[in-house]
């Protein structure tokens, strides 16, 4: 996955939202913010606290499963769509550092019906993979 720089755009998200992710009303979430490249790549930067770590000063794996599903999440969202997560497969392939930053990368792969894949990378500031993520996410009708 090719790293974004520039032309980015906010995606915006309602003050009430408690996502754990990127929820701006949720105090013990994560609260990322997401862009959209101009090519529909989805992208967050970001610097995660030691207090989401596993072990000292790197990020706990399930942290990471969350940053990688929360980003191919918004690669569905970015085309006007709500799904959730059916099926998510993480590669760890590198520790991923607490109280740096990081950047997040994702983007829709393929699209059948209401069936939507998808792919995130988490990269450091040299833009080198520290994990992967490919998941499949089903299209719901929002409540």
């Amino acid at each position: 996955m090719k790293s974004h720089t520039e032309n980015l755009n906010p995606m915006t998200h309602a003050a009430h939202n408690r996502c754990f992710g990127c929820g701006p009303a949720n105090p013990g979430g994560l609260q990322l913010e997401f862009f959209l490249a101009a090519d529909g790549t989805v992208v967050c930067p970001a610097t995660i606290s030691a207090t989401f770590d596993g072990h000292p000063g790197y990020l706990h794996g399930g942290i990471i499963a969350t940053l990688l599903d929360e980003t191919m999440s918004k690669s569905v969202r970015a085309m006007g769509l709500t799904a959730m997560t059916r099926h998510m497969e993480v590669d760890f392939r590198r520790p991923v550092p607490s109280d740096t930053p990081i950047r997040m990368e994702g983007r829709v792969v393929r699209s059948e019906g209401r069936k939507h894949w998808a792919e995130a990378n988490i990269l450091d500031a040299n833009g080198s993979a520290l994990a992967r993520g490919k998941g499949l996410f089903i299209e719901i009708q929002p409540r």
